[in-house]
């Protein structure tokens, strides 16, 4: 049962080191879901991809906050 979720965790792995660098949400997020999956079943890698997905997810929608301009505009 362990084989498949080391060969999953190296695919995923594989994919993540193949993207870009900018990972800013994504290790905290990937941190604490894995830690969560693991206790809430052993699901730990799953907790972690899903954890990433929502950090990354979060970080983009802080940055359009702090991005846009008083009146409700964005900036050019």
């Amino acid at each position: 049962m362990k084989t498949p979720a080391a060969i999953f965790a190296i695919a995923t792995l594989a994919i993540v080191a193949a993207a870009p660098a900018d990972a800013k949400g994504c290790l905290k997020g990937a941190v604490v879901g894995g830690v969560a999956g693991h206790y809430a079943g052993h699901h730990g890698v799953l907790g972690a991809v899903a954890g990433c997905v929502y950090g990354r997810h979060h970080a983009k929608e802080q940055a359009r906050q702090q991005n846009q301009a008083p009146n409700g505009q964005e900036r050019m």
